[in-house]
């Protein structure tokens, strides 16, 4: 297996379609040929992403605020490919039908037969390409369809930011691990199972699980096993992917709603201690205060007042008295 990796940026005001197809081919390489733009069809089209190579894989991800069209056909390479679509709408013309992935949802399947495509203005979504082989059996007409919200597909996602993140970090190590995780997080994607007790998957179901807890710090149900039915594991499975880094669940959910309620007590709107405790959902003011105590070495109002600015203070620099 190799350990290829490779990374390019994609910014149409910046750079045009030339210079990401001249960053695309030296970086991501032969496999994921990109097939040929017609000018006439992407001329004032303004698209960013950023696409990484992670062995014979490739994450693609993108959002464009203007309509695009690839009137050309693709390297028939049989390619499997996976498209989340956030917001928008993404098209596959075949010849004889076309196929919609409208926002909210995901399609896995091969690249046999797609003669193009067609980008909604709008559009944020990625796109994942692994080699044909990578799933084994997988026939030119089977696909795979869901929402994007599905625990699979949160999991998946966790890891690709992950990957876009660390690339130019890895050994090849790293990269074939990064690449293998890859491929059996798109296999659960596809069967609606990821076995979370593979310890090539703890890394991305932390992320995961971070990330919803990132969503959720406001909700008052939100606990460990309100995470772990979200993302179809078992709550020992959780703690164990969590014990890898040091830091149990219960103990990020805390850490993470005593940072929020930090920047909180530094609102214009001057909020009390009582309305920040509740609003991050502490039990009362008094175990609000212990657990910031414990964390800051100050209480609440000792830290608002040691942080005060003035209504004028600029979002920055605000944003720099809270780091203290």
């Amino acid at each position: 297996m190799d350990s290829v990796r490779g990374s390019v940026r994609l910014d149409t005001e910046q750079a045009g379609v030339d210079a990401f197809r001249d960053g695309w081919e030296a970086q991501i390489g032969d496999g994921f040929t990109l097939p040929a733009f017609n000018h006439e069809a992407t001329a004032g089209a303004v698209v960013r992403g950023l696409a990484s190579r992670v062995g014979d894989s490739v994450v693609t991800d993108f959002e464009t605020a203007t309509r695009v069209r690839v009137d050309s056909a693709f390297p028939d390479t049989g390619e499997l490919r996976l498209y989340v679509v956030h917001r928008g709408a993404y098209i596959l013309k075949r010849e004889r039908d076309s196929i919609a992935v409208d926002a909210g949802q995901f399609l896995l399947g091969r690249s046999t037969g797609v003669t193009g495509y067609e980008v909604a203005a709008g559009t944020s979504a990625q796109v994942i390409g692994l080699p044909a082989e990578a799933l084994g059996l997988f026939a030119d007409g089977t696909q795979a369809t869901g929402p994007a919200a599905a625990a699979e597909v949160r999991l998946l996602l966790a890891h690709t930011r992950v990957v876009h993140a660390t690339l130019g970090d890895l050994s090849d190590g790293g990269v074939q691990a990064g690449r293998n995780a890859l491929v059996e997080l798109v296999r659960g994607v596809l069967h609606g199972y990821v076995d979370g007790t593979e310890p090539g998957l703890a890394g991305p179901l932390v992320h995961a699980a971070g990330n919803l807890a990132d969503q959720l710090l406001t909700d008052p149900d939100l606990t460990p096993a309100l995470l772990a039915r979200h993302l179809k594991v078992s709550l020992r499975t959780l703690h164990r992917a969590f014990a890898s880094t040091g830091e149990p669940v219960a103990a990020y959910i805390r850490r993470r709603r005593l940072e929020q309620a930090r920047r909180a007590l530094l609102a214009p709107s001057r909020p009390t201690v009582s309305e920040v405790a509740a609003h991050w959902q502490f039990a009362d003011s008094s175990h609000f205060i212990r657990m910031f105590r414990r964390q800051y070495g100050r209480t609440p109002a000792q830290y608002a007042r040691d942080h005060q600015v003035s209504p004028g203070t600029s979002t920055a620099d605000r944003r720099a008295s809270t780091s203290g």
